[in-house]
């Protein structure tokens, strides 16, 4: 392979996954703005957040059987076509209806990106030059989730928040020529015994896609109508039928995630992985609704307010696996839980002087908690056996944007209630939304606690099987 097709084969990989990376943080940065100008309330607010991970945690299933069936050039082609139309329909909104649907279908391409990505990177990259591929996209994406706030700030204050979208538009044509001119039109192969794909892939989607989607409409609807409202009632009600049916339905799947789940380091990975995104993801939420409403700072104030989260995590990131192998993965994983919640009640702490300077210590040790708690995540897919791999990394990037949902619906349910409980007794709208704020950053820190025991009970005494030792 030449070198220049080598270059574009990368390119037509990292740019589209870099530019769906970046739209999962800019638009957090931006939503004061959004509410203003638009005229959402709470739960109008939360959707326009919570939208684009749920689509995209639901659509992970389809975009991998698409992969698989017709293909990885024609599933990453129809992932950026539908990623950057999308981002159009986003950046001309008016409406906030508009705009959820935009950052809904935004999921779905973003869903059919990822999994053809990394095929591409595991089957057309020459073997030597796939670690190196897989490097240089896992720091493409490290760079999109810390330059996202910054960058947000700089262009929501100086341009506008559509700008946001809009510059979306001429990266997917790129994105688009470069996956049409390098990605092989390889025919397909017949699918491995070892690889399972169902035959109603769109049914399964659906399957999911009610259960997670429904919990999630009760969550954020149920301040604005009441949780015994008929129509969050209903809601509710489908939604667990829906689960209950994705429980009992016979499907060859079952007993490869009965295999995966009998893992203790890979279901004590999705555990800790979902409550880790259900306490961060919430705060972050409303943590720039508090920078920007209550401390009054600029969105791009607001922007670099965040960027001692990146810098602890990618300075932390080098040393985590020299502290593992002299503590061992649960200790190391359990102390970056233990951090992650610490700083979210040193944030809450903060949060009561009005300052922002006060909030940089809890934010720092949030990043260094969250590169500590990487061997999880590297441990759980390690213990995956051999041919399921691609369902074990399905699962655990559905339960990531997942998590990120039932974050912002479940920390915003509680920041709502008291918030309303202690405006009723005739406090201003500032410090009621405080007080909301601070007993949802508790809670958020109590969910990421639970995860310490968890990660010292997946990880212990585990040893890494590749360097020649018996694990557990």
């Amino acid at each position: 392979m030449s070198r220049l097709r080598h270059i574009g084969i990368l390119s037509a990989v990292i740019l589209p996954s870099f530019m769906t990376a970046l739209d999962s943080t800019v638009v957090n940065v931006a939503l004061p703005r959004i509410q203003r100008e638009l005229g959402l309330d709470e739960s109008g607010l939360k959707w326009v957040a919570a939208i684009y991970p749920l689509t995209y945690a639901s659509s992970l299933l389809f975009g991998g059987h698409l992969t698989d069936r017709k293909g990885r050039r024609p599933t990453l082609i129809v992932g950026v076509v539908i990623f950057t139309l999308s981002s159009a329909v986003c950046s001309f909104s008016e409406q906030a209806e508009t705009l959820i649907v935009g950052r809904g279908l935004q999921g779905v391409g973003a869903a059919l990106i990822a999994p053809a990505s990394l095929a591409v990177l595991s089957h057309d990259l020459p073997p030597r030059s796939r670690s190196g591929g897989i490097a240089a996209l896992t720091v493409a994406l490290a760079t999109a989730l810390a330059s996202g706030p910054v960058l947000s700030g700089l262009i929501t204050e100086h341009l506008g928040w559509n700008w946001l979208f809009a510059i979306n538009l001429p990266v997917g044509v790129i994105c688009l020529f470069l996956a049409i001119a390098y990605v092989p039109a390889l025919p397909l192969s017949a699918p491995s015994p070892t690889v399972d794909v169902p035959a109603t892939p769109l049914g399964m989607v659906a399957l999911f896609c009610l259960p997670l989607g429904g919990l999630s409409y009760c969550l954020i609807e149920a301040p604005r109508y009441g949780v015994a409202s008929p129509r969050v009632a209903v809601v509710g009600t489908l939604s667990a039928l829906s689960l209950l049916v994705l429980a009992v339905k016979p499907s060859p799947r079952r007993s490869s995630v009965r295999v995966l789940f009998g893992q203790r380091a890979f279901t004590g990975g999705i555990i800790s992985q979902l409550l880790w995104g259900l306490g961060v993801s919430g705060v972050y939420f409303f943590t720039t609704l508090f920078i920007q409403n209550v401390l009054h700072l600029s969105p791009t104030s607001a922007g670099l307010l965040f960027t001692p989260v990146a810098l602890a995590l990618l300075m932390t990131a080098p040393f985590v696996t020299r502290l593992a192998r002299r503590w061992g993965d649960g200790r190391v994983s359990a102390a970056g839980l233990f951090f992650v919640s610490a700083g979210l009640l040193l944030v809450a702490l903060g949060s009561g002087r009005h300052n922002a300077v006060a909030l940089i210590p809890g934010l720092a040790a949030i990043g260094v908690g969250s590169a500590l708690a990487v061997p999880l995540t590297t441990r759980a897919l390690e213990a995956s056996p051999e041919g399921l791999s691609g369902i074990a990394a399905g699962l655990f990037s559905a339960t990531r944007e997942a998590s990120g949902v039932f974050g912002i619906a479940v920390v915003g349910l509680i920041v709502t209630s008291v918030q309303r409980s202690v405006a009723s007794t005739s406090v201003d709208a500032e410090h009621a939304f405080l007080a909301g704020y601070q007993v949802g950053l508790c809670t958020a820190a109590a969910l990421v606690a639970t995860g310490v025991p968890v990660a010292l009970w997946a990880l212990r005494k585990h040893v890494c099987p590749q360097h020649g030792c018996t694990p557990t």
